[in-house]
């Protein structure tokens, strides 16, 4: 039977206001509170009567992949909150019940568009889903996640963070975001997805802000075995995630509709990709001290790199 013995608000460590995770729930606090009901879509309404039939297919294709994506996140975090929660971490568990909120608005936010603009209803969007897609949202995230309900182990933690947070939100996510402001955004249309695809851009750069200080912290606590762990998933899933991207692409050779060019996209990817392992590859030198420093400094940077492509 589960007792408490103490509890950390009261006890003599108390809470600690200069934990990097503490200072990103009050950002979440501040910037994660918008309402998905509340974009308004109506032009976005007529932009969809405008659009060629593979214009419409593209952007069908492009949601059904993040609506899904966005569910299977919020269906499969629980796991990780609860070992966090078991290990004590109060600073780390009190940010992440903003990931689960988040995640759950911006899967309303993607079935508002298809049942408002494209009245999508009782269609089956999964013939979008490719293989690359399915080895990770309906293998690989299911499957590191849930590992974590009967092995709580460091690694297990790692290579469950490198799954969502690395891959799927640091990869794919990203990437996709992308593309739809070069879609939409440079030809002034579908200004409500424009609004609300911003806004879970900056949702989602707090959460790989999360999973960059979250891996470090592990490699900074246990070391090699962790590290090569992280490196040994990254490689593995890397695949795969340059497979949703260019079978997207595939679909609609010779021409993407929206004049979008998959060699940009995939240059964006890696970029991303790269940006995260060369900053995972220097927590092996930090202290804890060092890496919650490192960590206010990265969310800094996310974040005005999201401000640029959201405002830009």
């Amino acid at each position: 039977m589960k007792t408490h013995s103490e509890f950390l608000t009261t006890s003599a460590r108390g809470l600690n206001h200069n934990h990097p995770m503490l200072k990103m729930f009050q950002k979440a606090k501040k910037l994660g509170v918008w309402d998905p009901a509340a974009i308004d879509l109506s032009q976005d309404r007529e932009h969809w009567q405008t659009f060629t039939e593979p214009q419409k297919d593209a952007t069908l294709r492009l949601i059904s992949l993040f609506q899904a994506g966005e569910e299977s996140v919020t269906l499969d975090l629980l796991p990780l909150i609860q070992v966090i929660a078991e290990e004590g971490r109060l600073e780390e568990e009190m940010y992440l019940t903003s990931f689960l909120f988040e995640e759950a608005k911006h899967v309303e936010f993607m079935n508002r568009f298809l049942t408002e603009v494209a009245e999508v209803r009782g269609e089956d969007l999964s013939r979008y889903h490719t293989p690359s897609y399915r080895a990770i949202f309906y293998e690989a995230l299911p499957q590191a996640m849930h590992r974590l309900t009967y092995d709580r182990s460091p690694v297990a933690q790692a290579e469950a963070s490198v799954v969502y947070n690395m891959i799927v939100e640091g990869v794919l996510a990203e990437t996709g975001y992308y593309g739809f402001f070069q879609a939409y955004k440079r030809q002034q249309v579908m200004p409500g997805l424009v609004q609300g695809i911003g806004k879970m851009m900056q949702d989602e750069s707090r959460h790989i802000a999360f999973g960059v200080y979250f891996l470090s912290r592990l490699i900074a606590e246990h070391g090699d075995p962790v590290w090569e762990a992280i490196q040994n998933k990254m490689n593995e899933l890397l695949p795969y995630a340059v497979g949703v991207v260019q079978e997207v692409f595939q679909a609609y050779e010779p021409e993407m509709p929206f004049g979008l060019e998959m060699d940009e996209f995939m240059n964006y990817a890696m970029t991303q990709f790269m940006r995260r392992e060369n900053r995972l590859a220097r927590a092996r030198t930090l202290t804890l001290e060092q890496l919650y420093q490192e960590t206010e400094q990265a969310e800094a940077e996310a974040a005005e790199l999201t401000r640029g492509i959201v405002e830009g």
